[in-house]
């Protein structure tokens, strides 16, 4: 796999702002410390904390191959933060193998390959199963683990298993409304013509079969989305809508919606960190310059609406609270991004020490106050995650939220990327 080696310029003095209140994170006495020394020191200190933050996260990642066994997968921790066992049918159990794959990237330690290997290989029987394949969810699921096991391992028939995961996505697009839509079966009555920001994130797996088969019709399908997306979901002042309904028929516009966010108006965290990173990979792939202001302007958007630890409350409307929920996997998804938006900037960029200082300073909050490093009973590597809280789902691991975590971790320490681009 080609790495891309990604420098932001470590800074050499940041404010800690610790001490703030924030509800539920225990404050932790290892604590990675901005630096008030010169740049060399900082950086050299901050690099350390880096790596071991990366460590303290493979060792959990490591505890859970005998737990998962290669049969099961993770999706959200029940109130002891224990991960339950769950089958393969959601929407999230891409991510723990594309942990593992990381991990074995990162170490070149053959029990991640293994792990990896076992818990990828039932991918291809989950595509046979159309009720499991029609889905707009197929970047996440396929991207982290085929695709992540070709480009780590170079294995042709994980490739094919790749290229056919984009044939069942491009089945989800509609050309009567130029749209990819995000569930139910065409002409349903409910979510027929509804996209979701999510989609954003799986785009890659079409632009990357594009690249593989030099067929265009996955990159049109890709660039269709990420243009209904941009005009449509993100709002003029670079918010976002969750969701959008267009007619079936015509493709005329109708509404925005949420599906786990505080109101249809408000901004749901995650979905915005989804925007984030989406658009920086659409522009990677396409050198759009318009996907490119887009990451942009959703991450000033995401920074200026945080608390001041730097990590995101769920919904960024809701009212605060002293309960008022966290999500630790939107900062951890923003991160991410905001780290690939940071790979396309000049270096004299007008907004490149600003980013730069959002991802220190999230990046070792949650390492400090969300991470379970302190927490030999925890199994997941981020706490207080909220995947919907509408539901009560809240204040738990999300095994997405630790992918994220980790690739961002990784991206700091050594440029890894992960595998939503060769």
């Amino acid at each position: 796999m080609r790495i891309r080696t990604l420098s932001i310029g470590i800074l050499a003095a940041l404010t800690w702002l610790g001490g703030c209140q924030r509800p539920g994170p225990e404050q932790e006495q290892a604590k990675l410390q901005p630096a008030d020394a010169p740049a060399s020191a900082a950086a050299a200190q901050q690099d350390a904390g880096w790596k071991t933050a990366i460590r303290q996260a493979l060792e959990k990642t490591t505890a859970m191959i005998p737990y998962f066994e290669g049969k099961s997968y993770p999706h959200v921790s029940d109130k002891t933060w224990k991960y339950k066992k769950e089958t393969y049918n959601n929407w999230t159990a891409g991510f723990y193998p594309g942990m593992l794959w990381l991990s074995y990237q990162y170490t070149g330690d053959g029990k991640f390959k293994q792990a990896a290997e076992q818990a990828t290989a039932r991918f291809k029987d989950r595509l046979r199963n159309t009720g499991l394949s029609d889905t707009h969810d197929l970047g996440f699921l396929y991207t982290l683990t085929t695709a992540a096991q070709w480009m780590s391992a170079q294995d042709d028939s994980a490739r094919q298993t790749t290229v056919q995961a984009a044939d069942a996505l491009l089945k989800r697009y509609r050309p009567e409304s130029d749209l990819i839509q995000a569930w139910g079966k065409k002409g349903d009555k409910n979510n027929g013509g509804r996209i979701i920001i999510d989609t954003m994130m799986n785009l890659p797996l079409l632009y990357w079969a594009s690249e593989q088969t030099k067929n265009d019709a996955y990159r049109k399908a890709a660039v269709a989305q990420a243009n209904k997306t941009l005009k449509y979901i993100v709002r003029p002042d670079h918010s976002s809508f969750h969701t959008y309904y267009f007619d079936q028929t015509s493709g005329q516009p109708l509404r925005g919606a949420t599906h786990q966010g505080y109101k249809d108006d408000s901004t749901l965290a995650r979905g915005q960190a989804w925007g984030i990173y989406g658009f920086a990979l659409s522009y990677r792939y396409t050198q759009n310059a318009e996907y490119l202001e887009a990451s942009r302007s959703m991450a000033r958007y995401f920074i200026e609406h945080l608390p001041p630890d730097q990590v995101a409350y769920w919904d960024f409307n809701v009212p605060i609270q002293a309960d008022t929920p966290r999500d630790s996997s939107a900062s951890a998804i923003a991160a991410c991004g905001v780290l690939e938006l940071l790979g396309h900037l000049p270096k004299d960029d007008k907004d490149r020490a600003y980013f730069e200082k959002f991802v220190q300073t999230s990046m070792t909050s949650l390492v400090n106050d969300y991470s379970t490093k302190n927490d030999p009973e925890a199994q997941g590597l981020l706490k207080y995650g909220a995947y919907n809280v509408n539901n009560k789902e809240f204040n738990q691991h999300t095994i997405w939220g630790d992918y994220f975590y980790l690739e961002a971790l990784m991206r700091l320490d050594k440029g890894l990327h992960g595998y939503w681009y060769e």
